[in-house]
């Protein structure tokens, strides 16, 4: 072959990929309000920023009619890009190829981006649509698992851990996310379960929905696994990169500075905020409010444990 006839080749080998799981399954995702994985890595990201790693990692298993089975970047994107200037290595599972279904392969890409993440000192970001362990791999499926646990324990506390549960995840595919540092989930579209209503309902005989079970309102009010919750992806997205700007890129770096407008009149809202009647509440926000930044307050889990207040906020920028 030519050099130019290997390039084409490339080239139409990479189009192929960049179709995820095909026409059908991407219009049957969009007719769901879903994106893609590529496109939600694209909203994520600085545009233009995003390098892709691994993009034709293909499977090697033979069992169960796979041998001949095509799955695009064997069913999740990884890579690399900035967001507001800062090197933010991601990974996302697409639910188009095989249901985002993890095997050896798809694994094995996670825990390298997940490596490289914490070589370099950046933050992670997992975009979670998955249907759980690809059972056609069986074992390799779950050492792979085991693998990426193993790498959320080895980055706690060194890099922040960012997930967002973006389609309907269960077993293996929320163990990981429960792992690390901070969750966002996407009302009515995604849910975390370790099993689903159908294994609740035969082993319990509990008829429970998906949703009451494991969606958005159940995490953030109930069990607090969820941090925030959003209306929407685009909204879901903003928030990782909002929550992103509160946190340095590393154990022992600065996080970023930013603009900020001083309080007028600092003191005298101080003074107020405390009713002259010792019997009578006030509330907490309006002291957290005025503390900190003007509008730079980002409260977590507002609707669970009503009792006490957790945010990120800043202080001179």
């Amino acid at each position: 072959m030519t050099t130019a006839e290997k390039l084409a080749q490339l080239d139409a080998h990479s189009a192929r990929v960049l179709r995820c799981g095909g026409p059908k399954a991407v219009e049957k995702q969009h007719a769901l309000g879903k994106r893609t994985a590529r496109e939600r890595i694209e909203l994520l990201m600085d545009t233009g920023t995003f390098t892709e790693v691994d993009r034709f990692v293909r499977h090697r298993c033979t069992a169960f009619g796979m041998g001949d089975k095509d799955i695009p970047a064997d069913g999740v994107v990884t890579g690399y890009g900035k967001i507001d200037g800062r090197t933010v290595f991601v990974y996302a599972q697409d639910f188009t190829a095989q249901g985002g279904s993890l095997g050896e392969m798809h694994a094995a890409k996670i825990c390298k981006i997940m490596d490289m993440a914490l070589e370099a000192g950046c933050p992670v970001v997992g975009l979670c649509d998955s249907g759980g362990a690809r059972i056609q791999e069986a074992v390799d499926a779950l050492s792979g698992y085991g693998q990426i646990f193993y790498r959320n324990a080895c980055s706690s506390g060194h890099i922040p851990q960012i997930s967002v549960i973006m389609g309907p995840c269960a077993g293996g595919a929320v163990y990981s996310p429960a792992l690390t540092d901070l969750i966002v989930m996407v009302e009515k579209e995604s849910q975390m379960f370790i099993t689903g209503p159908a294994v609740v309902a035969a082993t319990t005989g509990e008829e429970i929905s998906a949703e009451d079970l494991g969606g958005a309102d159940t995490h953030t009010t109930m069990s607090g696994v969820a941090h925030l919750s959003a209306r929407s992806e685009e909204e879901a997205l903003g928030a990782v990169r909002c929550l992103l700007s509160y946190l340095p890129s590393k154990a022992g770096a600065r996080p970023p500075l930013m603009d900020f407008t001083e309080h007028e009149e600092l003191q005298p809202l101080l003074d107020t905020v405390i009713p002259d009647d010792s019997s009578l509440p006030y509330d907490m926000h309006d002291v957290v409010r005025i503390l900190l930044d003007e509008d730079s307050v980002m409260e977590l889990q507002p609707y669970y444990a009503d009792n006490i207040i957790t945010c990120f906020g800043r202080l001179g920028g």
